[in-house]
């Protein structure tokens, strides 16, 4: 493993950690301790994906099959949808929203996000190491 392996895998880890923090702390109603987890794992997130990019360049990500069309767009669009928690997140607290709008998105969230992680796991182990 190198350096962008390291760095991909120890902040995918934990943002998977702030996540299952957050809905913890969440269903708790500990909402600033849950506020503080989830701009820890947003911050995981972007550290993820910068450390992601650097890793594929590592791999020849053609050559893991059929994992890589499905891994790929399922990230992008995982990554689009942690912008639903963050705004309903808000609009709940001030009552302008469904508190259950809210938890069915930070769900929706970690099902994708363990999703994304176990696809892009596969697709690294059937890809060819460049490097």
């Amino acid at each position: 493993m190198e350096g962008p392996e390291i760095g991909f895998l120890a902040s995918l880890l934990a943002t998977v950690a702030f996540l299952l923090l957050a809905a913890v702390a969440g269903r708790r109603r500990r909402i600033r301790v849950h506020v503080s987890f989830v701009a820890c794992a947003v911050l995981g997130l972007g550290t993820a994906v910068y450390f992601a990019l650097k890793t594929g360049e590592l791999y020849a990500l053609d050559s893991a099959g059929a994992i890589t069309p499905i891994h790929l767009p399922l990230a992008r669009v995982t990554t689009l949808f942690y912008l639903w928690p963050l705004i309903t997140g808000p609009l709940a607290w001030k009552r302008r929203s469904s508190p259950r709008i809210h938890r069915a998105g930070a769900w929706t969230v970690l099902a994708l996000t363990l999703a994304a992680t176990g696809t892009g796991i596969a697709m690294l182990l059937s890809a060819e190491r460049l490097v």
